[in-house]
């Protein structure tokens, strides 16, 4: 069961990299130019995240993937104090794996993996009622790293200008070679 559920992922995220150039965004909106409400419910001004590099991850309490959050936290405190953030955005839009409140989502996170990186309000990041933020990064983003995404636990990587660079299917996992090497490339321009 597990290898057919590895399979189904597999092809509904088909790629595991996409890079762009900070030259090929849409429109001049920044994914730092917007406020968004973390978990406890207080407005987040992402302008504080401006000058860092971020990975953006859309996570869920009940998926394969949910693992991820140890490694996720254990990427955040090795290169918090270099200007990187991991935003963590909750959503129930895949298989209905993230049902709980944010309070329960908070609970759930800190209690089991330790989180402590920012995480914020379950938002939808697929379809017509996909959240601003997603829009920035699949439909506003270089050609390259549009279109929907298609389970849990993919991620950006959003660069000091708040510019989506870097594109990671869910089977990525945080402590991949390549994705620390991007992180490292981004961190260093």
């Amino acid at each position: 069961m597990k290898y057919i559920w590895i399979l189904i992922c597999s092809i509904m995220t088909p790629f595991t990299l996409r890079t762009a150039s900070a030259e090929g965004v849409k429109n001049s909106s920044s994914f730092y130019d917007q406020t968004l409400n973390s978990l406890r419910g207080e407005p987040i001004d992402f302008k504080i995240y401006r000058g860092n590099v971020s990975l953006v991850v859309n996570t869920a309490s009940r998926c394969g993937f949910t693992s991820q959050y140890e490694s996720l936290e254990n990427l955040f405190n090795e290169f918090q104090q270099e200007g990187f953030q991991v935003l963590g955005f909750p959503s129930n839009d895949f298989g209905s794996q993230e049902p709980g409140s944010n309070q329960e989502i908070a609970d759930f996170c800190k209690l089991n993996y330790g989180v402590t990186f920012p995480m914020f309000e379950k938002i939808s990041v697929v379809g017509e009622n996909k959240h601003q933020a997603y829009k920035i990064l699949t439909e506003y983003s270089d050609k390259k790293l549009s279109g929907e995404i298609g389970w849990n636990f993919v991620k950006f990587l959003v660069d000091k200008n708040g510019v989506p660079r870097v594109r990671f299917s869910s089977m990525t996992r945080p402590e991949n070679k390549i994705l620390r090497n991007e992180i490292e490339k981004l961190l260093r321009e």
